[in-house]
């Protein structure tokens, strides 16, 4: 089935434009008749008979108005190949789009006409300060456009950006998330991007296909992705080596890790590992190592079947933390939950590990200054010699929302960000390893040592890994919010049930959330 790409606008033409009278058939002559190919979206077959990707709605009421073997188009979103469309005389378009064909495309600006742009992402300060300085250079080569950006960290982000999705008033531009993706989808808020790709307004043509099907949600690119990184563990080598503690292989098991957390603490009398052992990542990554995942691959159930895996693995974080080898929750809340990636314990030495996202290690060493010593290593694996918990994954995305005001402007500057070289420089690979050759090729003289780090790490990790899951299902943020954090892992840190209380509870309270939001 083919997508159509410009639909990304339906939106905002149903509520700028009048509505096009309900034709009979016959009502309207075809100038063309087009048979669709494999290659054709309906955004450009408008933009080649009327240079307006924006008229594609005339299109569609022409066809359906006809008889015989011409197509119906119940849904604009997809048309197949072999249907036969009717293509009306750009007079016909124009009286039934309700104004002048050039006004319609007002996605497309004329020269010199100011375009506003918006824009927002979560990140660290490092990446604040290169993705504005990016944005400056654009609108230097681009007068015309001014970009207003906002920034914040991951927690603000989605409740700045549901905020405004009840409001109608989304950015352009959002960051997106691999595991929020499906859902914002579902909810009817991000814009189909097949159609900017393939008249090549954001150019993939420098792309493997491994690097964009994960901004796919069934078939149809909703995000560009901005990197590929994978979750790592980060060790201070100059620490390990204080302790007198061998560094971990990359093949290491969580008994490992308990075992070297605790002398760490033991010989250094500082955190061994820093705050995040509950992160909801880590629980879905555990039974990755089983070969399994947090939620089945239609996401109406957890994936797995053994509610005890991740009881013990509760254990542990327990034993660590009455050992004081990792923050207490009452620290974790009070100072690590919600803080940037400067303000974490292993870039303060106040702890020798931590968890991360494979490209925010550009953040903390710049954080902790060129100095330091740090070690990318695996996610440890529940069994010796299983498979592995890492798999590689788009970083983030920049997706276009339906809210969009200028969507192709949108879309430029997208396509300026993954593929201008100079750009990149600036960017230096901070959101995840670039996903064009030439962009990678053109970096590789001027990586840092984090850098070098991080691209190292990712080819580590692309030759050992677990296959990607689904992107997390619509009912997880519910999941997480509702559940997760302040049934399961609040009560059981806290004492106040056990490991195996709170497994249960996440099962019995959360398939029904899960069940639901797939209905």
């Amino acid at each position: 089935m083919k997508k159509i790409g410009s639909i990304l606008l339906l939106l905002v033409l149903l509520s700028t434009l009048a509505p096009m009278p309900s034709l009979a058939q016959g009502d309207v002559a075809c100038e063309n008749e087009v048979v669709v190919q494999a290659s054709d979206y309906l955004s450009t077959i408008a933009d080649k008979y009327y240079g307006n990707i924006l008229a594609f709605p005339a299109i569609v009421e022409a066809t359906n108005a006809q008889s015989g073997d011409f197509a119906t188009i119940e849904n604009p979103d997809a048309i197949e190949p072999g249907w036969k469309l009717c293509i009306p005389s750009a007079d016909d378009a124009q009286a039934m789009l309700g104004q002048d064909l050039p006004a319609v495309a007002g996605a497309a600006s004329a020269d010199g006409e100011q375009i506003e742009l918006r824009i927002a992402w979560w990140g660290s300060q490092n990446r604040h300060d290169r993705t504005i300085q990016v944005i400056e250079m654009y609108e230097a080569e681009h007068p015309n456009i001014d970009i207003v950006f906002e920034f914040s960290g991951w927690d603000d982000h989605w409740v700045k950006m549901a905020t405004q999705a009840a409001g109608g008033n989304l950015p352009d531009i959002m960051q997106q998330d691999y595991a929020r993706l499906e859902e914002w989808v579902a909810r009817d808020l991000l814009m189909p991007l097949d159609g900017l790709v393939a008249d090549a307004t954001i150019d993939l043509s420098d792309v493997p296909e491994a690097s964009v099907k994960g901004g796919r949600v069934g078939g149809t690119l909703y995000g560009i992705n901005l990197g590929n990184n994978s979750q790592t563990f980060v060790l201070d080598a100059d620490l390990f080596e204080q302790a007198g503690v061998e560094l971990p292989p990359p093949d290491w098991t969580w008994a490992d890790f308990e075992r070297i957390t605790l002398e760490l603490h033991d010989k250094l009398g500082i955190w061994g590992f820093g705050h995040n052992m509950p992160d909801q990542q880590l629980w879905k990554s555990l039974y990755l190592g089983y070969g399994e995942w947090g939620y089945t691959n239609d996401g109406t159930r957890l994936g797995y079947s053994d509610d005890q895996i991740f009881a013990d693995y509760l254990h542990m974080i327990l034993r660590l933390q009455d050992a004081g080898a990792i923050p207490s929750r009452e620290e974790t809340l009070a100072r690590f939950e919600t803080a940037s990636v400067e303000a974490q314990a292993i870039v303060t030495s106040e702890a020798a590990m931590a968890y991360f996202w494979s490209n925010q290690i550009v953040a903390v060493q710049t954080a902790a200054g060129e100095d330091r010593h740090f070690v990318m290593t695996e996610v440890p694996r529940p069994i010796a010699g299983g498979p592995s918990a890492n798999y590689v994954k788009p970083s983030m995305f920049f997706s276009i929302t339906k809210q969009a005001k200028h969507p192709v402007e949108a879309a430029q500057f997208i396509d300026y960000f993954t593929n201008n070289i100079e750009a990149n420089e600036v960017l230096l690979a901070e959101r995840g390893v670039p996903i064009t050759a030439h962009v990678k090729e053109g970096l590789s003289p001027l990586l840092g040592t984090s850098q070098q780090e991080m691209f190292d790490f990712l080819t580590q990790v692309e030759g050992d890994n677990s296959p990607i899951r689904p992107a997390d299902p619509p009912g997880h943020s519910d999941l997480i919010n509702n559940i997760y954090t302040p049934e399961v892992i609040d009560p059981v840190l806290y004492g106040l049930i056990t490991p195996e209380e709170g497994a249960a509870i996440l099962r019995e309270a959360g398939e029904p959330v899960l069940a639901a939001a797939k209905q």
